[in-house]
């Protein structure tokens, strides 16, 4: 039976790799995959899932109003989809989560989606709300902090290192503005405690 699973961490944890190879191993099997990524995220051209250490594969963008349930039936009637594949999908709505589900429960596709759990304040993003929530399967993937804890949080970072407290919650970036700690750290960097690039066990 398919499933939906979820494999969520904070920045710099190689999801997208890990995507990526996923869908090779489909691939080298020869079973034929179906890639989405947020249209939104304008870090590489759009329409590409590109990874830290230099994978890269086309993938289908996908918008708020994009319906994937139909999208996948319609690409699955033509030729057969063994496994469908969704990075940063923190950015998808709750529907678009229902949909994913019925991928798996309906049409018998696997369902793997990659994303961040929670935004630059600690809160979820609707799409992990709703995959945490949703999925058969949960995955956390680590990431390490410069204290050598693992990773749980994504701090914003202004041009400076300084922590940002406040904006919206969705504000594309890599590096230069994220830096992913230990929960520790990270509050203590919110406080005005320690800056971000300077944490100590």
């Amino acid at each position: 039976m398919a499933k939906l699973y979820f494999y969520y961490s904070s920045m710099n944890a190689g999801k997208s790799t890990m995507l990526l190879q996923a869908s090779f191993n489909y691939r080298e099997r020869g079973m034929a995959t179906l890639l989405f990524t947020a249209g939104i995220d304008t870090r590489t051209e759009s329409g590409v899932i590109a990874s830290r250490i230099g994978l890269s594969a086309p993938a289908t963008p996908f918008f708020a109003e994009t319906d994937l349930h139909s999208f996948v039936a319609a690409d699955h009637a033509r030729q057969r989809v063994d496994c469908v594949l969704v990075d940063e999908a923190q950015f998808l709505t709750q529907a678009q989560v229902w949909q994913l589900a019925r991928i798996a429960d309906d049409l018998g596709i696997p369902v793997l989606a990659y994303g961040l759990r929670t935004d630059f304040l600690g809160a979820l993003f609707e799409g992990s709300q709703w995959l945490l929530a949703l999925a058969d399967v949960l995955t956390e993937i680590k990431a390490v902090c410069a204290c050598g804890r693992k990773a749980t949080m994504n701090l914003r970072i202004d041009a400076d290192g300084n922590a940002v407290a406040a904006g919206a919650q969705t504000e594309i970036g890599g590096n230069d503005r994220y830096v992913a700690l230990c929960r520790r750290h990270f509050t203590a960097a919110l406080a005005g405690v320690a800056p971000a690039g300077e944490a100590n066990a």
